[in-house]
């Protein structure tokens, strides 16, 4: 819930102050929270380090890589560009699970969560530095349609020519929050968001939980694999959303993640689950999670545009906070009552076939302020 809420004020910070800042000031929380957390085991220093400052500090980096990277690419690479720039955030398992697993078995938990500290402000701090939006007026240029393939000999042109401002043959959609937060287009995206996250998120943890149970100690294979298919799941939606546009390819994916859903009631239902038939099913549903990573940044850009993108997302965003924690708590409370997890995954189906339908009926607004 940090994470998510604290997008908005980060999304602010982008685009008043830019992605560098941004970026360090999410390098300094995060190295703050697990520096707290390194130096005690209450409760209470957990819930500020980890649940409050390393939740806001991961809310200031990844609300400050998108933003600046939509602004570089053409429209008609939002969705790529979008899945590429969060498949990364979705990749981290893959190398902080295992690590994370053998420094806790060498050096205790909180030696690791110091080093973990020291690391990501060294490298946040480095890395921020290379985040830069384009210059003011900077439009970039379509890619040619393969009909228009002609090869041409064209004249050199200086870094700064490339900078120009272009004119446009359509004014550049542009929507402040306050005015984003009162259409129904908002509401219906935050809908979806709220769905196709949350019932991920609902089911993710049943998933590493049956992982526990049948695998020991290699659980975390598990959670590495699901981050593979979370990154791969960001970037083909991507794609697709280009290729076939946003809505259809929300409504395809949300109709899949549904399915999947069905699918693996077959694997949570049977008794001491097969390693393999554990892994398949984590790896579609990371697939299918991940796609909405990639589709609602493009939304947001394409219905609002980018001047206030930051903010707009953020707010967009809660719906993946709020999701979650719902949801988690719905499974977790069916579980209690029926001692199985047939039922998270029923009800997970069903809502993201609503949502499939929603999303499929949905229209692009015709008009923005």
């Amino acid at each position: 819930l940090v994470f998510a809420f604290t997008m908005i004020l980060a999304g602010k910070c982008q685009d008043l102050l830019g992605p560098r800042v941004t970026a360090l000031i999410g390098g300094v929380l995060v190295g703050a929270g697990l520096l707290v957390i390194s130096q005690s085991t209450s409760y209470t220093a957990w819930v500020l380090g980890f649940g409050v400052l390393t939740g806001a500090g991961i809310g200031f980096g990844y609300a400050s890589a998108t933003p600046p990277a939509l602004k570089w690419f053409p429209g008609g690479q939002t969705g790529l560009i979008a899945g590429l720039v969060v498949a990364g955030f979705g990749l981290a398992p893959v190398y902080i699970a295992p690590l994370a697993s053998y420094l806790v078995g060498e050096w205790g938990l909180q030696s690791t969560m110091m080093f973990f500290g020291a690391a990501f402000f060294i490298a946040l701090s480095i890395l921020s530095r290379f985040l830069k939006n384009p210059p003011e007026g900077y439009v970039p240029a379509e890619p040619e349609s393969s009909d228009q393939n002609v090869v041409k000999e064209l004249p050199a042109k200086t870094e700064q020519e490339d900078l120009e401002p272009v004119q446009r043959s359509e004014p550049e959609r542009s929507m402040d929050a306050s005015l984003v937060i009162k259409t129904a287009s908002f509401w219906k995206l935050w809908f979806l968001y709220f769905i196709g996250a949350g019932a991920g998120l609902m089911v993710i943890g049943s998933v590493a939980g049956m992982a526990k149970q049948s695998m020991g100690n290699a659980a975390f294979i598990v959670v590495a694999i699901m981050a593979v298919g979370n990154a791969s799941g960001r970037i083909i939606a991507g794609v697709v959303s280009d290729a076939m546009g946003k809505n259809l390819a929300l409504a395809i994916f949300l109709a899949l993640q549904s399915l999947n859903m069905f699918l693996a009631i077959f694997v949570v239902s049977s008794e001491g689950a097969m390693a393999f038939f554990i892994v398949l099913s984590a790896t579609f549903i990371g697939f299918n999670y991940g796609t909405n990573l990639a589709l609602f940044p493009a939304f947001c850009k394409g219905w609002w545009g980018l001047k206030s993108f930051g903010i707009n997302y953020g707010l967009l965003f809660t719906s993946w906070g709020i999701g979650g924690f719902v949801m988690t708590k719905i499974s977790g409370a069916i579980v209690a009552s029926t001692g199985s997890y047939v039922w998270s995954f029923i009800v997970a189906g069903i809502l993201l076939a609503i949502a499939a339908f929603v999303a499929l009926r949905m229209k692009e607004p015709k008009s923005v302020a």
